[in-house]
């Protein structure tokens, strides 16, 4: 079986689980739901021996399952994107006050019928194809489940990092507009100081000329 395990939650509470296999899957799945960083839309791989944890994030709700690291992330993906479809179709605005394995009763057989599908119909592979080459290509990170969960520290020290350049980057465009600001009343008064100097140089060369064609009729 291609897929083993898969979950529905909202952030850390699960609403629905189901296991294909007798592993610590389930309290690694909650690990990872405690790591992923910020609020989100993503898709992410994590890697644990021979096995990937796989996961979807949309609008709050968390789709997760592990499968062998030989099905590659066509198929996860793809089955992840058909359980979330079905949980919001099926449960609507519910899953946003749901308490934990509100759904799991019946969503749990869902999840089974579900991952059996996806892991042994040579169907779903086919279909899953045309949706890879329909959709747009999304990266997909894949991580070690040691380094997410010792990285707390390191992403508190990122999202510090973020802050300051972001304060840097506010005081930058700040002086840059009090500069182009200090530049522009300098040409403006520049500009109005060359138009005096020229409607002067002009009077003078008018009053000049005024001067030298009256000249003649005082001498007479």
């Amino acid at each position: 079986m291609t897929i083993l395990y898969a979950l529905v939650a909202r952030g850390s509470v699960v609403l629905a689980e189901q296991s294909g296999t007798s592993t610590n899957a389930s309290t690694i799945a909650r690990q990872i739901l405690e790591k992923i960083p910020g609020n989100n839309d993503s898709n992410a791989s994590y890697s644990q021996d021979r096995y990937i944890f796989h996961v979807k994030r949309t609008d709050g709700l968390t789709v997760l399952c592990m499968a062998d690291d030989s099905a590659g992330r066509r198929i996860p993906f793809a089955f992840l994107e058909e359980i979330h479809q079905r949980f919001v179709r099926t449960y609507g605005r519910a899953v946003l006050s749901a308490q934990a394995y509100g759904m799991n009763d019946e969503f749990s057989r869902v999840l089974s019928q579900q991952m059996e599908y996806y892991s042994s119909d040579p169907n779903a592979d086919r279909i899953n194809r045309l949706k890879g080459e329909m959709s747009q290509v999304r990266t997909v990170m894949v991580e070690n489940i040691d380094k997410v969960l010792e990285r707390g520290d390191r992403l508190e020290l990122l999202v510090d990092k973020t802050a300051n350049m972001q304060e840097h980057t506010f005081r930058f465009r700040k002086q840059a507009r009090r500069f182009r600001s200090t530049v522009w009343w300098r040409n403006v008064k520049l500009t109005v100081a060359l138009i005096f100097l020229l409607l002067v140089i002009v009077y003078v060369i008018l009053a000049f000329a005024c001067h030298g064609l009256t000249l003649p009729t005082c001498l007479k």
